[in-house]
């Protein structure tokens, strides 16, 4: 990708009418004052996003590290970029290297939270933001750390271990909450009155993760981790299918892809 097609007319009203619709719905359903509306522009022409940019939109979030590197690169330095797909260590470099990559949702290990460190550069005005990425579905064919629950012993979970490693070793991360993509099938027959059981296992994750980094690390520490302006830590999670139950369950960030700009392509080999 080596320049930038703008966007139709056409396809730019339609994404006028898309986007608003979608953030008018987020503002409906916020529980939270102002929560983060990431549009998921995987597959998507650059010129859909410039068009997005265009109408006051900044952040979006991209599932493939090359995809993504190749779009900042002809796209406005103030978008700010969610890489919300698998992070391989060996693509930390490339990942890193995006001046106005903003954060990374989908954290799981503390090999890809070091090589992630390593590569940011000392130059960087602020620290990386990162999410911690939670199964709380349990399904096989999802990545994250398995959720904490009330009677287990947290100092021994990958959560806690993961999570003050980047505290404490990773000076170049800040950790500012979790992640779940959650079980479709939930969110699909779910009806509005009912609570989806993976958005109230990441609120349990989130509060008793909360207070184990406060009691072993200190009140203090706080500082240290959570979003820079609340201290909170964030919650990353609704899709188009059922961000509107994720905000009001006290979803900070929801990620929308189809609802803004259509089924997406297949992928191409």
């Amino acid at each position: 990708m080596e320049s930038l097609e703008l966007a139709t007319t056409e396809r730019k009203e339609e994404l006028n009418e898309y986007l608003g619709e979608i953030l008018a719905r987020v503002e409906a359903a916020a529980s939270s004052s102002s929560p983060t509306l990431v549009a998921v522009s995987k597959y998507k022409p650059a010129g859909d996003i410039m068009a997005c940019y265009e109408l006051g939109h900044r952040d979006f979030g991209e599932n493939y590290v090359q995809e993504l590197e190749e779009k900042a690169r002809i796209l406005p330095t103030d978008i700010r970029w969610h890489f919300i797909g698998t992070l391989q260590s060996n693509k930390a470099k490339i990942l890193a290297s995006i001046p106005n990559l903003y954060s990374l949702q989908t954290l799981g290990s503390t090999k890809a939270a070091s090589a992630l460190n390593k590569a940011v550069s000392s130059d960087r005005p602020t620290p990386l933001r990162v999410l911690l990425q939670i199964n709380t579905s349990g399904e096989d064919s999802k990545s994250g750390l398995p959720p904490l629950g009330s009677s287990e012993d947290v100092s021994g979970s990958e959560v806690a271990k993961l999570a003050t490693y980047v505290i404490k070793e990773c000076p170049r991360l800040r950790l500012e909450g979790l992640m779940t993509i959650g079980s479709l099938e939930l969110s699909i027959h779910a009806s509005e009155t009912e609570k989806n059981a993976d958005f109230e296992t990441l609120k349990q994750t989130r509060d008793i993760l909360k207070a184990y980094l406060c009691s072993t690390l200190g009140e203090g520490s706080a500082s240290q981790w959570g979003q820079e302006r609340t201290g909170r830590l964030l919650l990353s999670m609704g899709m188009s299918s059922d961000f509107e139950t994720a905000l009001k369950a006290g979803g900070d960030i929801v990620r929308v892809g189809t609802g803004i700009f259509g089924t997406r392509p297949k992928k191409t080999i």
